[in-house]
Formats: C-alpha cells, sequence, structure tokens
C-alpha cells in the first residue's frame, strides 16, 4: 500500500509548493511591479489575468504533470491578486495599500 501512496503525496506536496511560489511571486510583483505602470509600452494587465491564463491552460492538459503544475501556479497567482479580481480591475496600477505578504491584495 505504502508503494503506492508515496507517489501520490510526493505530488501533491511537490504542487502545493508549486502553488505557494505562485502566490509567492505574485505577491513580490504586487509588491515591486505593480506601480510601474510608466515603464510598459503597452497596458500590463493585472496579475490575476495570467493566474486565470495559466490555470485555463492548464485545464488543456490537467492528466499531464505539466498541466497539473500549470492549474497549480496560476491558483497561486490568482489568489495573490484576487482582491483586484473582485472589483474587476484589468489594467492599470496598483491603488495605494499596505503591503503584507499574507494579506490577499
Amino acid at each position: 500500500m505504502s508503494g503506492i501512496f508515496l507517489p501520490f503525496l510526493s505530488l501533491y506536496l511537490f504542487e502545493l509548493v508549486v502553488t505557494f511560489i505562485g502566490f509567492a511571486l505574485g505577491r513580490y510583483g504586487d509588491k515591486y511591479l505593480g506601480n510601474l505602470e510608466k515603464l510598459w509600452i503597452i497596458p500590463n494587465p493585472h496579475h490575476w489575468i495570467w493566474g486565470a491564463l495559466l490555470i485555463f491552460l492548464g485545464g488543456f492538459g490537467s492528466t499531464s504533470f505539466l498541466g497539473l503544475t500549470s492549474i497549480c501556479f496560476g491558483i497561486g497567482v490568482f489568489v495573490s491578486d484576487l482582491n483586484d479580481f473582485l472589483h474587476l480591475r484589468f489594467f492599470g496600477e496598483e491603488p495605494p495599500h499596505q503591503w503584507k505578504f499574507w494579506h490577499i491584495n
């Protein structure tokens, strides 16, 4: 039994780490790249859009390792910018706010 269960447990833990990395990179982007709108030539979308795109594209390969990893990373990125999704902010600078790592903004 443990021989069958161990690969699933290690895959689960790996995807959990990938989700956290997506969240951490999303928070990093919110703090350090969210107010750099003037540097981009075209309007830069909020990063929840990139997370939703990764979830959507990963759904096509959800039975493969890469598809599942894309879904988990996309979930992390999406959740890190959940407030902007809930207020339907698509483009533009981040509104001024106090930055906290574990805060969903």
